[in-house]
């Protein structure tokens, strides 16, 4: 049996979407739903979900992309530590090709840095064996979904005695940037699609708060076009019994009180910090995690200090990866997508990584 299959069977979404567009005509205020995740709105694009939809159910981007979220200013940390002698810096993915003020880390590594991405943190770990005279640093990025994997990591590093490692901590909460967008007096959202990888390890939980205070429809959905129609009808049906709740539509895999040995792990290694900053929506308070005190000589951000910028430099003026990360603009209203900001050749980070909003317009707009 082709289980994948099963959650993009055409007959199923059809059905549903004839549902939705027979119940949306009730609806007394039109649904705008921001689906969080990257990986949803790739899924919307891909998939033409959005078509199949009435226009009382719009669709809002959220700041759910870790790649996208990442400030110019963390960018040019990891671009100073890189050029410092004797460093190999390690990072995933999409990061090392995100333009920061003097040029990307794929820049740095052009100019003679030793800059390499690793598909599992893990990597880190042969990486400083093979090199014990080299700095190895880890520019650990990402949401709840990857923060284990980091706590790992330096758990083996200490177990293996491994002393040339550091790591350069970006790792980002999704509670309060949901609380700042929603709480702002001209927020149009009344509704969230949020993230399921995340809440796997987080648990459902942590999307009560939001519920109780902002008292709008909340579905974890998983990320099939099936999983995400039947997320929309539940907040359409929700919407119209003027009863909003917090439901899991992935019960598959996320259940209320999420990975407890996960999060036992993190706590263990990790803090919030008093303050970091996000692209497009400033300094947010105790939106991320750094290294406890007691593990600081693992701490890039102490060791390389002396290096790193003072002063940090505002993003691209014709990028509006800002605007998108908040819901306020889409990648069409940006007038340099598609055009001199391209998958190629990116302007802003939403265009690098693989779940930004602007990468999935630029690849699936001709679905729109």
């Amino acid at each position: 049996m082709d289980y994948i299959q099963t959650y993009r069977d055409k007959d199923s979404i059809l059905a549903l979407a004839h549902t939705l567009n027979t119940l949306a005509p009730k609806l007394q205020t039109p649904l705008r739903i921001m689906e969080v995740c990257g990986g949803h709105t790739h899924t919307l694009m891909k998939y033409g979900l959005s078509k199949l939809l009435p226009p009382s159910i719009e669709f809002i981007h959220g700041p759910g992309c870790p790649v996208c979220i990442m400030p110019r200013g963390r960018i040019d940390e990891a671009y100073h530590i890189a050029m410092c002698p004797d460093v190999i810096l390690l990072t995933l993915g999409d990061m090392i090709k995100v333009p920061g003020s003097n040029g990307s880390l794929q820049n740095a590594r052009a100019k003679g840095a030793d800059v390499r991405f690793v598909y599992s943190p893990m990597e880190v770990i042969k990486v400083a064996q093979e090199n014990p005279h080299k700095k190895v640093v880890f520019f650990a990025i990402g949401f709840e979904t990857t923060t284990p994997m980091s706590a790992a990591l330096l758990e083996q590093c200490i177990a293996l005695g491994l002393n040339n490692v550091y790591f350069h901590i970006n790792h980002v909460l999704v509670p309060p940037p949901l609380e700042l967008i929603l709480s702002q007096p001209d927020c149009r959202i009344n509704a969230l699609i949020a993230p399921s990888h995340v809440s796997v390890i987080s648990g459902a939980k942590i999307y009560v708060p939001l519920l109780e205070r902002f008292g709008l429809p909340i579905v974890v959905s998983g990320f099939e076009p099936l999983d995400m129609m039947q997320s929309i009808l539940s907040i359409t049906k929700q919407a119209l019994e003027s009863t909003p709740r917090l439901e899991i539509q992935y019960a598959r895999v996320v259940n209320m009180e999420g990975n407890l040995k996960a999060q036992a792990m993190v706590d263990r290694y990790f803090c919030p910090r008093d303050h970091f900053e996000w692209r497009g929506l400033g300094d947010i308070p105790k939106s991320a995690l750094c290294l406890r005190k007691e593990f600081a000589q693992y701490d890039a951000e102490i060791a390389f200090a002396q290096y790193l910028p003072k002063e940090r430099k505002a993003d691209h003026k014709a990028c509006l990866c800002g605007e998108i990360l908040k819901g306020n603009a889409k990648p069409m209203d940006c007038k340099v997508f598609g055009k001199a900001c391209t998958p190629s050749n990116p302007i802003g980070s939403c265009m690098v990584s693989s779940e930004g909003a602007c990468a999935a317009y630029y690849k699936y707009g001709s679905l729109l």
